[in-house]
């Protein structure tokens, strides 16, 4: 049956929207590769399957959030936590790298004030205080010194400051090379590279341009400002919508405002909420935003043929604004504006941007990358040296997350990370693997790839 594009609108988008789920995945599912073929491989201790030591564990997006109501991660922390301990206790672990979105200041209802009279470094206390045996298995972890946590920013946790992230968790190392940004290659292995990865894309990625008029000093891209209305509609039960918004007509299709429209449309058909178009209903007092703005304060409009415009983020849907945005941001191969607008709901083309980025780029040495972002975990080898050799040139790998639910058709798993292990005394190769944690505390391996003649 074909997908209608409402629905796969919603799978897509799960990079910004994640826990908009009218669906959760099973926990006993069964654990596949990429061809669906069942994988036998369960323990309840972190796997070595080369009994060395120096492995890196890789977890991202865990979305803590400061209010159970409407928080994505809650179900899942204790499972996390008893994760966490199992890294802890495992003498092979040299490092855990928190690869983006630990702390979550975007999935916050429309209506409700987000730092409520307080500040940012009131609002990460609170959270850490909402998610304490989870923050407190972490800082065990820091305190032995014996595994070395790096954390580096996602874009829900884009605003969080290395103080912030600090005063929660004392010691932690943080990989931060641009405002809301972080690229990190772990020591002795510069081979390898861990981003977040919504450096690429057009609604996530830090916009230090746009509202400064209104927001001096502000980087929230729009993909902020759908989250809080999805946010909103999910809380709402979908009940709305409180009006209808005007359609552009196709002649303005030419136009790159028409796209960034057309984004915004899709978005307000699947996320209703019940407020009119000009309800001042979504609270700000965050990232230099004092007011309160409304639907149609975000959603481009047309006045004219051939002519459209929006109230908040004007301008943005031009090349040259995505070209400064994308050198602000340290983006090594530009994406034109047309492709980062169009294809910004498309979890392919985030894993496609660590080839770009990476693996085709001659400027690039890096031939290990693993992102998070999507929440699709997955790993993908790239350029065999022979038709049928099982082991990779190099390897991309997706994190995944550890959300309580999914939109999903295929059964994405949830709770799962990435592990590179060395290879054995004497091979220069190296093993990155993908696993699921289960609620009862198994581990499932997904898939596995094997990196050839590693670079030293």
């Amino acid at each position: 049956m074909k997908k209608s594009p409402v629905r796969l609108f919603l799978i897509a988008f799960t990079a910004i929207l994640s826990c908009c789920s009218l669906l959760e995945v099973n926990a006993a599912e069964n654990s596949v590769k990429g061809n669906g073929t069942p994988l036998n491989h369960e323990t309840t201790a972190i796997p070595n399957p080369n009994n060395q030591i120096g492995q890196i564990v890789c977890i991202s997006d865990i979305h803590l959030g400061i209010d159970d109501s409407y928080a994505e991660c809650n179900k899942n922390r204790q499972p996390l936590v008893r994760f966490l301990n199992e890294v802890r206790q495992s003498p092979a672990v040299r490092e855990l790298v928190i690869a983006g979105d630990l702390i979550d200041e975007w999935f916050i209802p429309a209506e409700v004030n987000t730092f409520n009279g307080g500040n940012q470094r009131n609002f990460v206390t609170a959270l850490a205080h909402n998610n304490q045996p989870v923050i407190n298995a972490f800082q065990q972890i820091i305190n032995e010194r014996r595994i070395k946590v790096t954390y580096l920013p996602g874009n829900h946790d884009l605003l969080i400051t290395a103080g912030d992230v600090q005063s929660i968790l004392p010691g932690i190392t943080q990989a931060r090379d641009v405002q809301g940004l972080g690229s990190y290659s772990p020591l002795g292995h510069p081979e390898i590279v861990i981003e977040h990865g919504h450096r690429y894309n057009f609604f996530c990625a830090p916009d230090p341009y746009s509202n400064q008029a209104i927001a001096k000093g502000s980087i929230l891209p729009p993909g902020y400002f759908f989250t809080r209305i999805a946010t909103q509609s999910v809380k709402e039960g979908k009940q709305g919508p409180g009006g209808i918004l005007p359609i552009i007509p196709p002649g303005s299709k030419t136009l790159l405002m028409y796209e960034y429209w057309k984004q915004w449309h899709q978005l307000m058909t699947a996320f209703p909420i019940k407020a009119g178009l000009n309800d001042k209903i979504i609270k700000t007092g965050i990232d230099g935003y004092t007011l309160n703005y409304s639907i149609n304060d975000l959603v481009p409009f047309q006045l004219k043929p051939r002519l459209i415009d929006v109230r908040l983020f004007k301008g943005i849907a031009t090349e040259k604004a995505w070209d400064d945005r994308q050198k602000h941001n340290r983006v090594a191969v530009p994406i034109s504006a047309r492709n980062a607008i169009t294809m910004a709901d498309s979890n392919t083309e985030t894993d496609s941007q660590a080839i770009t980025q990476y693996f085709t780029n001659p400027a690039s040495d890096k031939r290990i990358v693993i992102f998070g972002h999507t929440h699709d975990a997955k790993i993908i080898p790239f350029q065999k040296e022979k038709k049928n050799d099982k082991e990779a040139n190099k390897i991309y790998a997706n994190s995944g997350t550890w959300i309580d639910s999914k939109v999903d058709n295929n059964n994405i798993p949830i709770m799962t990370f990435v592990v590179v292990t060395p290879g054995k005394s004497g091979i220069s190769a190296e093993s990155v693997t993908l696993y699921r944690y289960l609620p009862d505390g198994t581990i499932t391996q997904l898939a596995t790839e094997t990196l050839t003649s590693v670079k030293k």
